[in-house]
Protein backbone atom coordinates (compact mmCIF):
# COMPACT_ATOMS: atom_id res chain seq x y z
CA UNK A 1 0.00 0.00 0.00
CA UNK A 2 2.96 2.32 0.86
CA UNK A 3 4.43 2.16 -2.24
CA UNK A 4 1.29 2.45 -4.30
CA UNK A 5 1.26 5.84 -2.86
CA UNK A 6 4.63 6.71 -3.31
CA UNK A 7 4.11 5.82 -7.08
CA UNK A 8 1.16 7.34 -7.22
CA UNK A 9 2.45 10.90 -5.84
CA UNK A 10 5.44 10.28 -8.33
CA UNK A 11 3.21 10.18 -10.71
CA UNK A 12 1.34 12.90 -9.90
CA UNK A 13 4.63 15.03 -9.17
CA UNK A 14 6.04 14.47 -12.60
CA UNK A 15 3.02 14.85 -14.25
CA UNK A 16 2.71 18.42 -12.45
CA UNK A 17 6.31 19.21 -13.45
CA UNK A 18 5.55 18.65 -16.99
CA UNK A 19 2.25 20.70 -17.02
CA UNK A 20 4.31 23.43 -15.22
CA UNK A 21 7.34 23.25 -17.96
CA UNK A 22 5.24 22.93 -20.94
CA UNK A 23 3.39 26.48 -19.48
CA UNK A 24 6.28 28.07 -19.40
CA UNK A 25 7.35 27.55 -22.88
CA UNK A 26 4.17 28.10 -24.24
CA UNK A 27 3.97 31.22 -21.83
CA UNK A 28 7.54 32.12 -23.52
CA UNK A 29 6.56 31.63 -27.47
CA UNK A 30 3.70 33.90 -26.30
CA UNK A 31 6.12 36.78 -24.87
CA UNK A 32 5.35 36.27 -21.41
CA UNK A 33 7.81 37.33 -18.82
CA UNK A 34 8.69 37.40 -14.93
CA UNK A 35 9.03 40.81 -13.52
CA UNK A 36 10.80 41.63 -10.67
CA UNK A 37 13.46 44.20 -9.19
CA UNK A 38 11.89 47.69 -9.82
CA UNK A 39 14.53 50.19 -9.20
CA UNK A 40 13.62 53.29 -7.00
CA UNK A 41 14.61 56.19 -9.34
CA UNK A 42 11.51 55.21 -11.32
CA UNK A 43 9.74 57.33 -8.77
CA UNK A 44 12.29 60.31 -8.73
CA UNK A 45 10.06 63.50 -10.15
CA UNK A 46 12.90 65.74 -9.73
CA UNK A 47 13.79 67.80 -12.83
CA UNK A 48 10.55 66.28 -14.63
CA UNK A 49 9.65 67.68 -17.97
CA UNK A 50 9.24 69.90 -19.66
CA UNK A 51 5.64 70.04 -19.60
CA UNK A 52 4.95 72.51 -22.48
CA UNK A 53 0.84 74.33 -22.67
CA UNK A 54 -0.51 76.78 -24.84
CA UNK A 55 -1.82 79.42 -22.34
CA UNK A 56 -3.49 81.32 -25.40
CA UNK A 57 -2.95 82.38 -29.25
CA UNK A 58 0.45 83.94 -28.35
CA UNK A 59 2.07 82.70 -25.09
CA UNK A 60 3.43 79.29 -23.71
CA UNK A 61 3.91 78.17 -20.37
CA UNK A 62 7.07 75.99 -19.85
CA UNK A 63 6.77 73.44 -16.60
CA UNK A 64 9.41 71.52 -14.79
CA UNK A 65 8.75 69.70 -11.75
CA UNK A 66 10.97 70.17 -9.15
CA UNK A 67 11.65 68.81 -5.47
CA UNK A 68 10.80 65.36 -4.23
CA UNK A 69 7.97 63.67 -1.58
CA UNK A 70 10.15 64.03 1.64
CA UNK A 71 10.31 67.90 1.43
CA UNK A 72 7.46 68.61 -1.28
CA UNK A 73 6.82 69.24 -5.13
CA UNK A 74 7.08 72.75 -6.87
CA UNK A 75 6.79 74.41 -10.25
CA UNK A 76 9.83 75.90 -12.75
CA UNK A 77 7.88 77.70 -14.49
CA UNK A 78 8.33 80.13 -17.69
CA UNK A 79 6.43 82.00 -20.18
CA UNK A 80 7.13 82.33 -24.04
CA UNK A 81 5.80 84.23 -26.99
CA UNK A 82 4.55 81.87 -29.38
CA UNK A 83 7.00 82.27 -31.95
CA UNK A 84 10.14 82.44 -29.63
CA UNK A 85 12.64 79.19 -29.67
CA UNK A 86 12.64 77.89 -26.41
CA UNK A 87 15.70 75.91 -25.14
CA UNK A 88 14.79 73.09 -23.42
CA UNK A 89 16.78 69.91 -21.79
CA UNK A 90 15.20 66.22 -20.40
CA UNK A 91 16.71 64.54 -17.61
CA UNK A 92 16.37 60.71 -17.38
CA UNK A 93 16.75 59.98 -13.52
CA UNK A 94 18.31 56.08 -13.54
CA UNK A 95 21.59 57.45 -15.03
CA UNK A 96 21.45 61.09 -13.93
CA UNK A 97 21.78 62.05 -18.17
CA UNK A 98 20.41 64.84 -19.88
CA UNK A 99 19.71 65.67 -23.22
CA UNK A 100 19.03 69.27 -25.04
CA UNK A 101 16.99 70.50 -27.58
CA UNK A 102 15.45 73.24 -29.05
CA UNK A 103 11.25 73.98 -29.48
CA UNK A 104 9.06 75.70 -31.87
CA UNK A 105 5.64 76.01 -32.65
CA UNK A 106 6.34 75.55 -36.25
CA UNK A 107 4.77 71.90 -36.68
CA UNK A 108 4.65 70.70 -40.28
CA UNK A 109 2.91 67.62 -41.61
CA UNK A 110 5.34 65.02 -42.86
CA UNK A 111 4.37 63.87 -46.65
CA UNK A 112 2.70 60.02 -47.20
CA UNK A 113 5.06 59.18 -49.68
CA UNK A 114 8.80 59.26 -49.82
CA UNK A 115 11.05 57.99 -52.76
CA UNK A 116 15.19 57.69 -52.34
CA UNK A 117 17.87 55.13 -52.10
CA UNK A 118 18.59 55.66 -48.34
CA UNK A 119 18.55 52.89 -46.00
CA UNK A 120 15.39 52.20 -43.65
CA UNK A 121 15.13 51.80 -39.76
CA UNK A 122 12.38 50.50 -38.30
CA UNK A 123 11.44 49.84 -34.73
CA UNK A 124 7.84 49.72 -32.86
CA UNK A 125 6.00 49.29 -29.34
CA UNK A 126 8.72 51.17 -27.55
CA UNK A 127 6.41 51.70 -24.61
CA UNK A 128 8.17 54.45 -22.55
CA UNK A 129 11.66 53.17 -22.63
CA UNK A 130 13.89 55.72 -23.04
CA UNK A 131 16.69 53.60 -22.20
CA UNK A 132 16.68 50.85 -24.51
CA UNK A 133 15.10 52.74 -27.04
CA UNK A 134 18.32 55.00 -27.23
CA UNK A 135 20.88 52.28 -26.90
CA UNK A 136 19.32 50.50 -29.39
CA UNK A 137 19.92 53.33 -31.68
CA UNK A 138 23.32 53.46 -30.27
CA UNK A 139 24.21 50.33 -30.65
CA UNK A 140 22.88 49.93 -34.91
CA UNK A 141 24.87 53.35 -35.67
CA UNK A 142 21.54 55.33 -36.01
CA UNK A 143 22.95 58.02 -32.90
CA UNK A 144 26.62 57.69 -31.71
CA UNK A 145 27.14 58.17 -28.05
CA UNK A 146 26.05 62.01 -27.90
CA UNK A 147 23.15 61.31 -28.96
CA UNK A 148 24.16 62.56 -32.48
CA UNK A 149 21.89 61.57 -35.80
CA UNK A 150 25.08 59.50 -37.40
CA UNK A 151 22.40 58.14 -39.85
CA UNK A 152 22.89 59.97 -43.14
CA UNK A 153 20.18 60.64 -44.99
CA UNK A 154 18.68 57.38 -43.90
CA UNK A 155 15.04 56.75 -42.43
CA UNK A 156 14.24 56.30 -39.03
CA UNK A 157 10.49 54.79 -39.05
CA UNK A 158 8.97 54.49 -35.59
CA UNK A 159 5.85 52.19 -35.76
CA UNK A 160 3.72 53.10 -33.25
CA UNK A 161 2.99 52.85 -29.90
CA UNK A 162 6.25 54.70 -27.90
CA UNK A 163 3.77 55.50 -25.11
CA UNK A 164 1.84 53.91 -22.35
CA UNK A 165 3.03 51.48 -19.73
CA UNK A 166 7.02 52.03 -18.97
CA UNK A 167 7.96 54.99 -16.65
CA UNK A 168 9.88 57.23 -19.35
CA UNK A 169 7.48 58.29 -21.93
CA UNK A 170 8.10 62.56 -20.92
CA UNK A 171 11.50 61.38 -21.73
CA UNK A 172 10.98 58.76 -25.48
CA UNK A 173 9.09 61.73 -26.74
CA UNK A 174 11.24 64.57 -26.33
CA UNK A 175 14.28 62.29 -27.80
CA UNK A 176 12.11 61.77 -30.59
CA UNK A 177 11.73 65.63 -31.12
CA UNK A 178 15.23 66.01 -31.14
CA UNK A 179 16.14 63.29 -33.21
CA UNK A 180 13.39 64.32 -35.66
CA UNK A 181 15.06 67.89 -36.19
CA UNK A 182 18.43 66.54 -35.93
CA UNK A 183 17.92 64.31 -38.52
CA UNK A 184 16.38 66.69 -40.87
CA UNK A 185 19.43 68.97 -40.62
CA UNK A 186 21.21 66.13 -41.76
CA UNK A 187 19.09 65.51 -45.01
CA UNK A 188 18.17 62.06 -43.10
CA UNK A 189 14.02 61.41 -42.12
CA UNK A 190 12.12 60.65 -38.06
CA UNK A 191 9.02 59.18 -39.09
CA UNK A 192 6.54 59.14 -36.24
CA UNK A 193 3.65 56.40 -37.47
CA UNK A 194 0.83 56.70 -34.90
CA UNK A 195 -0.14 54.25 -32.87
CA UNK A 196 -3.29 52.89 -30.70
CA UNK A 197 -1.32 54.31 -27.89
CA UNK A 198 -0.91 57.44 -29.13
CA UNK A 199 -4.38 57.26 -30.14
CA UNK A 200 -5.57 56.46 -26.78
CA UNK A 201 -3.44 59.43 -24.63
CA UNK A 202 -4.41 62.02 -27.34
CA UNK A 203 -8.30 60.49 -26.66
CA UNK A 204 -8.30 60.71 -22.65
CA UNK A 205 -8.11 57.07 -22.25
CA UNK A 206 -5.08 56.58 -19.90
CA UNK A 207 -5.57 53.32 -18.08
CA UNK A 208 -1.82 51.82 -19.56
CA UNK A 209 -0.15 54.91 -18.25
CA UNK A 210 2.19 54.04 -15.60
CA UNK A 211 1.61 55.77 -12.09
CA UNK A 212 4.25 58.26 -12.52
CA UNK A 213 2.25 60.07 -14.76
CA UNK A 214 -0.95 59.91 -12.08
CA UNK A 215 1.68 62.01 -9.83
CA UNK A 216 2.62 64.27 -12.52
CA UNK A 217 -0.70 65.66 -13.90
CA UNK A 218 -1.54 66.24 -9.89
CA UNK A 219 1.93 68.08 -9.30
CA UNK A 220 0.72 70.09 -12.35
CA UNK A 221 -2.78 70.63 -11.17
CA UNK A 222 -4.21 69.08 -14.18
CA UNK A 223 -5.42 65.84 -15.03
CA UNK A 224 -3.39 63.36 -16.92
CA UNK A 225 -5.15 63.53 -20.10
CA UNK A 226 -4.11 67.14 -20.30
CA UNK A 227 -1.18 66.30 -20.63
CA UNK A 228 -1.56 65.18 -24.27
CA UNK A 229 -4.71 67.06 -25.63
CA UNK A 230 -4.96 69.57 -27.90
CA UNK A 231 -3.83 72.46 -25.78
CA UNK A 232 -0.79 70.60 -24.61
CA UNK A 233 2.97 71.49 -27.31
CA UNK A 234 3.34 67.46 -27.25
CA UNK A 235 -0.11 66.47 -28.02
CA UNK A 236 -0.34 69.34 -31.11
CA UNK A 237 2.89 67.70 -32.44
CA UNK A 238 1.36 63.75 -32.17
CA UNK A 239 -1.67 65.70 -34.06
CA UNK A 240 0.74 65.99 -36.98
CA UNK A 241 1.88 63.04 -37.53
CA UNK A 242 0.55 60.33 -40.40
CA UNK A 243 -0.88 57.24 -39.51
CA UNK A 244 0.16 55.44 -42.71
CA UNK A 245 3.30 56.10 -44.67
CA UNK A 246 5.13 54.59 -47.58
CA UNK A 247 8.89 54.94 -47.95
CA UNK A 248 10.74 53.12 -50.70
CA UNK A 249 7.91 51.12 -51.52
CA UNK A 250 7.75 50.00 -48.47
CA UNK A 251 3.96 50.58 -45.96
CA UNK A 252 4.39 51.32 -42.54
CA UNK A 253 1.10 51.32 -40.64
CA UNK A 254 1.12 50.29 -36.94
CA UNK A 255 -2.19 47.49 -37.15
CA UNK A 256 -2.23 46.72 -40.72
CA UNK A 257 -4.27 47.13 -43.86
CA UNK A 258 -8.08 45.48 -43.80
CA UNK A 259 -8.57 43.44 -46.97
CA UNK A 260 -11.29 45.47 -47.72
CA UNK A 261 -9.54 48.94 -47.98
CA UNK A 262 -8.72 47.64 -52.06
CA UNK A 263 -12.30 48.21 -52.74
CA UNK A 264 -12.34 51.69 -52.09
CA UNK A 265 -10.60 54.75 -54.06
CA UNK A 266 -8.54 56.38 -51.45
CA UNK A 267 -5.09 56.99 -51.39
CA UNK A 268 -2.73 57.17 -49.11
CA UNK A 269 -2.82 60.97 -47.78
CA UNK A 270 -6.87 60.34 -47.91
CA UNK A 271 -6.50 57.64 -45.43
CA UNK A 272 -3.78 60.48 -43.19
CA UNK A 273 -6.86 63.07 -43.81
CA UNK A 274 -8.98 60.80 -42.29
CA UNK A 275 -7.05 59.86 -39.27
CA UNK A 276 -5.84 63.43 -38.44
CA UNK A 277 -9.33 64.71 -38.19
CA UNK A 278 -10.07 62.16 -35.37
CA UNK A 279 -6.80 62.22 -33.73
CA UNK A 280 -8.35 64.24 -30.45
CA UNK A 281 -12.12 62.02 -31.10
CA UNK A 282 -12.96 58.58 -29.49
CA UNK A 283 -14.13 56.36 -32.01
CA UNK A 284 -17.63 54.50 -31.77
CA UNK A 285 -19.24 52.30 -34.05
CA UNK A 286 -22.23 54.03 -36.14
CA UNK A 287 -24.61 52.10 -38.17
CA UNK A 288 -23.58 53.13 -41.99
CA UNK A 289 -20.78 51.86 -43.39
CA UNK A 290 -18.17 54.31 -44.44
CA UNK A 291 -14.71 54.42 -45.51
CA UNK A 292 -14.07 56.88 -41.96
CA UNK A 293 -15.48 53.38 -39.84
CA UNK A 294 -12.93 51.00 -42.21
CA UNK A 295 -10.08 53.27 -41.22
CA UNK A 296 -11.15 54.49 -37.29
CA UNK A 297 -12.21 51.51 -36.15
CA UNK A 298 -10.86 49.85 -33.37
CA UNK A 299 -11.30 46.91 -35.27
CA UNK A 300 -10.45 46.77 -38.71
CA UNK A 301 -9.08 50.65 -38.41
CA UNK A 302 -5.17 51.06 -40.04
CA UNK A 303 -3.80 51.60 -36.45
CA UNK A 304 -5.60 48.73 -34.41
CA UNK A 305 -5.83 46.15 -36.62
CA UNK A 306 -4.80 42.39 -36.17
CA UNK A 307 -6.10 40.76 -39.13
CA UNK A 308 -2.34 39.40 -40.36
CA UNK A 309 -2.21 37.01 -37.45
CA UNK A 310 -5.49 36.74 -36.33
CA UNK A 311 -7.59 35.99 -39.33
CA UNK A 312 -7.53 33.34 -42.17
CA UNK A 313 -6.24 35.62 -44.83
CA UNK A 314 -5.15 34.84 -48.20
CA UNK A 315 -2.22 35.89 -50.10
CA UNK A 316 -4.37 36.71 -52.74
CA UNK A 317 -6.54 39.11 -50.30
CA UNK A 318 -2.74 40.59 -49.25
CA UNK A 319 -1.12 41.13 -52.55
CA UNK A 320 -4.43 42.99 -54.01
CA UNK A 321 -4.46 45.37 -51.14
CA UNK A 322 -0.82 46.14 -51.20
CA UNK A 323 -1.16 46.60 -55.31
CA UNK A 324 -4.13 49.11 -54.30
CA UNK A 325 -1.68 51.43 -52.26
CA UNK A 326 1.26 50.73 -55.06
CA UNK A 327 3.38 48.63 -52.60
CA UNK A 328 6.03 45.83 -52.40
CA UNK A 329 6.16 44.73 -48.48
CA UNK A 330 3.66 46.36 -45.06
CA UNK A 331 5.84 46.62 -41.77
CA UNK A 332 3.36 46.51 -38.88
CA UNK A 333 3.65 46.51 -35.09
CA UNK A 334 0.72 46.11 -32.44
CA UNK A 335 0.50 42.35 -32.69
CA UNK A 336 3.40 40.62 -30.43
CA UNK A 337 6.08 38.79 -32.58
CA UNK A 338 8.39 36.21 -30.78
CA UNK A 339 11.20 38.36 -33.33
CA UNK A 340 11.11 40.44 -35.97
CA UNK A 341 9.01 38.07 -38.69
CA UNK A 342 8.42 38.14 -42.06
CA UNK A 343 4.82 36.61 -43.35
CA UNK A 344 2.92 35.87 -46.41
CA UNK A 345 5.83 35.40 -48.25
CA UNK A 346 7.72 38.49 -47.08
CA UNK A 347 5.03 40.75 -47.95
CA UNK A 348 4.04 41.29 -44.44
CA UNK A 349 6.98 42.01 -41.56
CA UNK A 350 6.20 41.97 -38.09
CA UNK A 351 8.25 43.94 -35.81
CA UNK A 352 6.21 44.18 -32.41
CA UNK A 353 8.85 42.71 -30.26
CA UNK A 354 8.89 42.65 -26.39
CA UNK A 355 11.30 45.06 -25.51
CA UNK A 356 13.33 45.98 -22.03
CA UNK A 357 12.20 48.03 -19.33
CA UNK A 358 14.18 50.67 -18.04
CA UNK A 359 13.10 50.62 -14.39
CA UNK A 360 12.69 46.97 -13.98
CA UNK A 361 14.51 43.68 -14.66
CA UNK A 362 12.64 40.73 -16.45
CA UNK A 363 13.05 36.78 -16.73
CA UNK A 364 13.67 35.83 -19.37
CA UNK A 365 16.00 38.89 -20.24
CA UNK A 366 14.00 41.39 -22.97
CA UNK A 367 16.31 42.02 -25.85
CA UNK A 368 15.49 44.66 -28.41
CA UNK A 369 14.91 43.94 -32.43
CA UNK A 370 13.92 46.09 -35.15
CA UNK A 371 13.82 46.21 -38.86
CA UNK A 372 16.97 47.03 -41.67
CA UNK A 373 15.93 47.31 -45.30
CA UNK A 374 19.34 48.19 -47.09
CA UNK A 375 19.93 47.42 -50.85
CA UNK A 376 16.74 45.63 -51.54
CA UNK A 377 17.67 43.23 -48.43
CA UNK A 378 15.44 42.82 -45.46
CA UNK A 379 17.94 42.08 -41.82
CA UNK A 380 16.84 41.47 -38.50
CA UNK A 381 18.80 43.96 -36.22
CA UNK A 382 19.46 43.39 -33.06
CA UNK A 383 20.54 44.83 -29.82
CA UNK A 384 23.99 44.57 -29.93
CA UNK A 385 23.92 46.04 -33.20
CA UNK A 386 24.23 42.62 -35.26
CA UNK A 387 21.72 41.82 -37.75
CA UNK A 388 20.60 38.69 -39.52
CA UNK A 389 19.02 38.32 -42.72
CA UNK A 390 15.27 37.26 -42.97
Amino acid sequence: MKKQILRYLKHISLTIVFLLALAVIIGLNMGASLHYGDHEARLNLNLEGPYIFFENDSTLDAQYILGNKDDGFYIAQKKHSIDELIEASCFFPLDSSSFEFTITTDLEIPASTYEDAAPIMAISDIEGGYKTFRDFLIANEVINENLEWTFGKGHLVLVGDFVDRGWSVTQVLWFIYKLEQDARRQGGHLHYIIGNHELKNMQGMYMSAAERYYAVAAILGKQHHHLYDSNAFIGRWLASKNSIERINGHLFVHGGLHPDLAGWDISLKEINVICRKNYFLTYFPKPEKTIDQLVLSNKTGISWYRGYFKDDLKQEAIDKTLAHFEATTVVVGHTLQSKVTSHYDGRVIGIDVKHGKDYHKSWPNQRSEGLLIANDKYYRVLHDGSKKEL
